[in-house]
This record gives C-alpha cells, structure tokens and sequence, in this order.
C-alpha cells in the first residue's frame, strides 16, 4: 500500500517512515503543502500535517478533496476539539494528535482502508441462469439523488456530489432504510468501528459536512436524544432538520 506522507519535521517523518516500511508500507514524503498536492494523484493514503511551512494543512486537505476521495489521516500536534472538528468537516477520515505510536497509526489506516474499500462480492449461479444484480450493484434513486455504491458515486439533480470517503458511507448507512430513525450508537458501529475511539463530535461533524454538500440540511433530519434518519426534502418523510 502507497501512503503520502506530507510532514516538515524531519524529526518525525523520517522515524515515521522507517516503522511503515516495517509494516509493508511503501512511504513517498513531501515536506510542503504544495509538493504534497503535486504527488496526490499516485497514492493509496495520505498521511497530513497540519502545521506546514508553505500552507495551512486544511487548505491542503480542502484542495485534495475538491478532486479526489482518497483517504486522508490528519497527524498533528493541534489538539483541540475545534481542529478536529474543522479537519473532519473538509473531508479527513480520521484524525491523530501527536504522539501517537507507530502501532496504533498502522491500526488507524487498516480501519479506514476497511471503511473506504467499495467490493461487490458476486455469488456465482446456476450456469445459464439468470440472476438479479446485487442490491449493491443497483444505483439507488430517492427523489433527485441517485446513490451508486457500486461505483461510491453521488449525483444530486444530475450533478456529482464530492463527498469523502467517509461521507459516503455514512450516507450510504442512511440510505438503506430512509425515514428510519438511526441511533448515533449504530451508526457509529456501522460507519466507523465497534471499537472507534476519538471525538465525540466526529459524528456531528460529518453529519454538518454532509448536510452541506447535499445543499439542504433537510435531507438527514435529528431525532433528538436517539440518532438521525434521511429524508427527501418534501417527501412524505421529510421534516426540518437540525438540533
């Protein structure tokens, strides 16, 4: 797996570096913003300080999510509740405060790669039979916005949603059973991990993030004090959105 790691201190990208390798990780390092967006296009994952010497490493994150949905993993020393939070609303999938170890940043790109995988597994028939597609397989429609997961595309009134990877998939999650309420417990299970450990607002955020993209905060409505369900705007289920 190709990782880009995009870090200015060499105090912590070369160690970095060498303990991927250890774990079969192929590491190609920018120590800029800008040599960072030059080498996007080839890897698997990128691995993003924030603190760069050129540019502010959300701008980078905004810039690599307006074209692309590769994974990002934010590392860095910026702690607070609010970077994180403003990290996760441009698109990162997940984000580490320094120090962290080598371990547990291995154990963070498996679940995100997990996350952002789309497979369709086929089971093969009968021969000659004639089989349905997959449910996976089917675009789905509800009202302008057709989901495809089998392609992870999203196009509302005929136009292409950049949504994150983890964007996706938790609409996705919603969209299996729209109108059904949702709890944050089973989304989070469903979307993230039965073990994820991070912010508490990490769902909050995605959910805002996605609300705006799709351009009406009715489309994922609160239920209070339980979850979230999605709605069409105007539809029999829809109703206002919001805390």
């Amino acid at each position: 797996m190709r990782l880009l790691l995009i870090e200015d201190d060499d105090r912590i990208a070369l160690p970095l570096t060498e303990g991927l390798g250890r774990y079969g990780f192929t590491v190609q390092w920018a120590r800029t913003g800008a040599a960072g967006l030059d080498q996007a296009d080839a890897p698997d994952l990128v691995l993003l300080d924030l603190g760069l010497p050129d540019m502010d490493g959300l701008d980078v994150c905004r810039s690599l999510r307006a074209r692309s949905a590769i994974p990002i993993i934010m590392i860095t020393a910026r702690g607070e509740e609010a970077d994180r939070v403003a990290g996760l609303e441009l698109g990162a999938d997940d984000y580490m405060a320094k120090p962290f170890g080598v371990r547990e940043l291995v154990a963070r790109i498996r679940a995100v790669t997990r996350r952002t995988s789309a497979q369709v597994v086929v089971q093969p028939g009968p021969a000659g039979a004639s089989a349905a597609p997959p449910a996976a397989a089917v675009p789905q429609q509800l009202g302008p916005l057709r989901l495809d997961r089998r392609t992870r595309e999203v196009r509302l009134s005929g136009r292409e949603a950049a949504l994150s990877p983890r964007e996706f998939d938790l609409l996705a999650y919603l969209a299996q059973d729209p109108g059904a309420v949702l709890s944050r417990q089973q989304i989070m299970d469903a979307v993230w991990d039965p073990h994820f450990f991070g912010p508490t607002k990490t769902l909050d955020a995605h959910v805002a993030a996605l609300r705006r993209k799709l351009g009406d905060a009715a489309w994922i409505t609160t239920a209070r004090g339980v979850g979230f369900r999605l709605t069409v705007p105007g539809g029999p289920t829809g109703e206002a959105a919001g805390e």
